[in-house]
């Protein structure tokens, strides 16, 4: 698949997203950004923006399967990945799957299950797969992890440790619509869900294919200097206990990739980094006080650090 393919695949696809979710473009570029990045988001955002219709709805789109797992303090792990059941019939063990087993997976509230639940979530997000009594099995691709949290609401809530977080490719916030959005909301969903006459535009196995060309998407090695020395930048912040690791470097060229083939560009900018690095980087950081927030130590490296001023594509 071209670029220019892709381009026109992630068009058709958004527009049909963007029947059910309203006023909400750029979130929907972010998401499809991160899926055609092979990454995963971390939507943080209050009860009722539409989180799970934004899971539900690219499901749709894609014509990929859907699960929907509601994390709760006695979810075991082997809910979400599945365990070998003894069959006294035929006296032998069969593999159930759970609920891991899907293109997109909504783990919703995720904050809410153990450490221990939720580490059963590392193998699938970052291999595409799953072992269980040492077997391993793979994932239908395109995988792809959706995970919501509510900022508000902490009681009963168990932090996402620093090693779950750095598996998420973006975290973005959905935010409220204006009043012209949500008058739009009212109106489309007091009669039939638009969602359930969404038409799919393209196929699991188109993302494949997309997901392949974003990866030629080139990255000029200034374009590479710079994404490491803004992460330097952030390691030797007063404020930081805790920079930017290397997969958090990766994870932003990889999604600076994405970027640059939906606006049809077979190459990336300073400019995407500049715009993806504020959902790319603040859930890796790890602050020493509350006098800085991470936006503004992220803010302050991209006002600070050189950029590539050369036209590194000649």
């Amino acid at each position: 698949m071209t670029i220019s393919q892709v381009q026109e695949k992630l068009r058709q696809v958004r527009a049909a997203m963007e029947q059910v979710m309203v006023g909400k473009s750029a979130q929907i570029e972010l998401v499809l950004v991160a899926l055609a990045a092979g990454g995963h988001v971390l939507l943080e955002d209050v009860p009722g923006t539409g989180k799970t219709t934004l899971a539900k709805t690219l499901a749709a789109a894609i014509s990929g399967t859907f699960k929907r797992i509601q994390f709760t303090p006695d979810l075991l792990p082997t809910d979400l990945t599945g365990l070998n059941v003894y069959n006294p019939k035929t006296r032998d063990f069969a593999f159930r799957k759970g609920g891991l087993f899907t293109h997109i997976l909504l783990a919703d509230e995720i904050n809410r299950a153990t450490p221990r639940t939720q580490s059963g979530l590392l193998e699938c997000m970052e291999e595409r797969q799953i072992s269980i009594d040492g077997e391993t099995y793979p994932l239908p691709p395109p995988y792809f992890v959706i995970a919501t949290q509510n900022p508000v609401e902490t009681q009963g809530t168990f932090p996402l440790p620093e090693a779950q977080l750095d598996r998420f490719l973006m975290q973005i916030c959905i935010g409220y619509p204006n009043r012209e959005g949500e008058t739009d909301i009212i109106q489309r969903f007091l009669g039939n869900n638009p969602l359930a006459g969404l038409t799919p535009v393209s196929t699991t196995e188109d993302w494949v294919a997309i997901q392949e060309a974003v990866s030629t998407v080139k990255v000029h090695p200034d374009l590479c200097g710079y994404i490491a020395d803004l992460a330097a930048f952030t390691r030797n912040h007063d404020a930081a206990a805790l920079g930017i690791s290397p997969r958090g470097t990766l994870a932003l060229a990889r999604t600076a990739q994405g970027y640059a083939a939906m606006q049809g560009r077979d190459f990336a900018r300073p400019e995407d980094i500049k715009y993806l690095a504020p959902f790319v980087w603040p859930h890796r950081l790890l602050l020493r006080g509350r006098s800085t927030t991470k936006l503004q130590i992220i803010n302050e490296a991209l006002a600070k650090v050189p950029v590539p001023t050369e036209d590194m594509f000649k």
